[in-house]
């Protein structure tokens, strides 16, 4: 892959960034280093970064594409209410990993993740600030 000064700046504002942003909420990010860029732009650069394997592209059916700059196998957990995105890191799934890394070759597949779904802090609390 060509190794653009607007793919770099994509993938640079991507790699900043822990909240698994949309592809026009990176967009709005990256205006403010290169104004001229375009929201095309954006979104094919992330797909070519994605199909490479340089960043993660994260699809849920019925949910906006969100991006993660950490290409490394994680997990994720996705609020159910808003779609936000967060990484998962919990040592009781190192044993889910091990056993998913045993079972990838038999399934003839070389990635796995999975998504866990919940209600974030921030909606579990509605506007009165009542749980």
């Amino acid at each position: 892959m060509n190794k653009t000064i607007q793919r770099q700046t994509i993938c640079e504002e991507l790699c900043k960034l822990t909240s698994h942003p949309t592809a026009d909420e990176l967009y709005d990010i990256v205006k403010k280093r290169m104004p001229q860029i375009s929201l095309g732009t954006v979104y094919r650069n992330l797909e070519q970064l994605a199909e490479c394997g340089v960043i993660l592209k994260l699809e849920t059916a019925g949910r906006q594409k969100r991006f993660d700059g950490n290409p490394a196998p994680h997990h994720h957990i996705r609020c159910k209410v808003c779609g936000a995105v967060r990484d998962l890191h919990h040592e009781s799934l190192k044993e889910l990993d091990e056993c998913i890394a045993r079972l990838l070759p038999e399934l003839g597949a070389n990635r796995a993740m999975i998504e866990f779904e919940d209600i974030c802090p921030e909606c579990k609390i509605d506007h009165h600030g009542n749980k």
